[in-house]
């Protein structure tokens, strides 16, 4: 997944970027118009309207987006599929089931 800008058509929206996702298990790249300011909400929006909803939850989704970028996009995206982060102590082998007293 990467961004590219410049010898964007502008179109009516004025775009000024493609985001770049290439399908592995399909064989394929997808070229969807954006545009550079375009927020984490924004690209799991496109995520999940052109990728997710489409070919499935990949596996791996290789970008070299910051960490914050990253952090931010997929707590958006598991926010559209309503997930909940459940974290749990490091080396608790019952996870949300304890408790701290």
């Amino acid at each position: 997944m990467d961004c590219v800008t410049g010898h964007v058509p502008g179109g009516k929206k004025n775009f000024n970027a493609y985001l770049i996702m290439v399908v592995r298990f399909r064989k394929s790249v997808r070229c969807l118009p954006c545009h550079k300011q375009n927020k984490a909400l924004d690209t799991a929006l496109l995520f999940w309207n052109n990728i997710i909803s489409t070919c499935a939850v990949p596996k791996f989704i290789i970008s070299d987006r910051d960490p914050k970028f990253t952090e931010e996009f997929w707590t958006n995206l598991y926010d559209i599929l309503d997930t909940k982060f459940a974290f749990s102590r490091r080396f608790c082998a019952y996870g949300m089931e304890y408790k701290d007293h």
